[in-house]
């Protein structure tokens, strides 16, 4: 039997990005229900490579008895891009598929607060605005009524 291709999501987070890992469906049956890979190997090794503009890199392997895992991979620069694979293995059977390549861009601590402070000035100069309406309105420049000439009161 091959084994995978796993399914990965990949999200960012500062200087990191969060791998999602979701083994895939065997094809073994025992009594009418189908058979988890755990179920049949009990725990499987998984080992990411990752790929940026600086080269390849393969990660330590690490073992899993969990269908569907998360891993988050830091110290990553900021505002690069990475692109991972995720290929499984187990004691008894080596064979396997790699995941197709994901990619992601790990996101910076910065452009995060800048975003939270962008947000922060629209809604300031919102209320701003705001007020300077009312008082605008309140002494009668915005919408006072309109005086008719005398012949058609």
């Amino acid at each position: 039997a091959i084994l995978g291709p796993p399914e990965v999501n990949v999200t960012s987070c500062p200087s990191c990005i969060k791998v999602t890992i979701k083994l895939p469906a065997s094809h073994l049956r025992d009594k009418g229900k189908l058979l988890s890979l755990i179920d049949i190997y009990e725990e499987l090794d998984y080992a990411i490579t990752l790929k940026s503009s600086d080269g390849e890199h393969k990660r330590p392997r690490q073992k899993t008895t969990e269908e569907v895992f998360s891993t988050v991979i830091e110290e990553l620069y900021p505002s690069r891009n990475y692109c991972l694979s995720v290929v499984l293995s187990a004691s008894l059977n080596k064979n396997s598929i790699p995941s197709p390549w994901k990619c992601v861009t790990a996101a910076s601590k910065a452009r995060q607060g800048y975003h939270e402070v962008a947000v922060a000035g629209a809604v300031c100069v919102s209320l701003v605005i705001a007020a300077v309406l009312k008082c605008v309105h309140a002494a009668g420049f915005i919408l006072s009524k309109i005086s008719l000439p005398q012949s058609l009161v």
